[in-house]
């Protein structure tokens, strides 16, 4: 329990600084009623405090032996953090009409359910959930895809605000997210090594998401010497390097037993 109190305290210390930098996002009427400002601070704090906690605790949990309790500990708290952080983003980034985030959001808490559901489930059948879970990555797919037509043939050629280009990376990892999908019910189940390279890619883009959106997304927060892409890039691609290195790792050691659920 100790790790869980450091990783909190630690990340909700770590929090105050960018929340502070970035409530001018969420923009709330002056004259409207006290209950919707604190609401609105209270929804901020989170989405931040449970970002900066993922980031801590991911990076955590690729660092400690797999399987071990630290392991399991720190991704109890990347699940729980990440939880927060993407259902917080999804109905104020729809409030605020941001299409970009709500699907980052709604494809982080994707990618965390499969990521668990994966090392909890028997290894030898599939169910309803990964029925569910290959709907809901179909839609997510044909919903990028939309935006981007409509981002292409809009007069400004954005979406939003946003260009084709910030909803292409969507309209790439969520088919394949889709494919795999398919391909597991097909099958019947994952098991072995591709248990563990399911739940470790889900796990780790997923912990992509919240760090390019924090080092990338929101430069502003750094202190103005950093706000340099060869600064920032290095920790907002991390993960993805990390993601190679582990699933090239699984796949030169397929007998290695799965890691137990996050």
């Amino acid at each position: 329990m100790k790790l869980l109190h450091v990783l909190f305290v630690a990340a909700a210390l770590g929090a105050l600084s960018p929340a502070s930098a970035l409530a001018d996002t969420l923009y709330i009427d002056p004259a409207a009623p006290g209950w919707v400002h604190a609401l609105a601070a209270a929804a901020l704090y989170s989405h931040i405090g449970g970002g900066l906690v993922g980031l801590v605790s991911g990076a955590a949990a690729l660092v400690f032996r797999k399987g071990s309790r630290l392991h399991r500990a720190a991704g109890v708290v990347f699940v729980v953090a990440m939880t927060v952080m993407a259902g917080v983003a999804a109905p104020v980034s729809v409030m605020m009409g941001d299409r970009v985030n709500v699907l980052a959001a709604l494809f982080t808490l994707y990618l965390l359910a499969t990521a668990v559901v994966t090392v909890r489930r028997r290894a030898d059948g599939v169910g309803l959930f990964e029925r569910g879970a290959f709907v809901a990555a179909l839609a997510l797919a044909a919903t990028t895809w939309t935006f981007i037509v409509l981002a292409m043939n809009s007069p400004t050629g954005t979406l939003d605000g946003a260009p084709p280009m910030a909803f292409f990376i969507f309209g790439v990892i969520t088919p394949m997210a889709a494919a795999l999908d398919l391909n597991m019910i097909l099958r019947r189940g994952v098991a072995g090594a591709r248990r563990i390279a399911r739940h470790l890619w889900r796990m780790c883009f997923g912990l992509f998401i919240a760090s390019g959106s924090l080092f990338l997304g929101q430069m502003q927060v750094f202190p103005e010497p950093m706000r340099e892409i060869i600064f920032l890039a290095p920790p907002a691609f991390a993960p993805l390097v990390a993601l190679i290195y582990w699933l090239v790792r699984v796949r030169l050691r397929p007998g290695r037993p799965a890691p137990q659920a996050a």
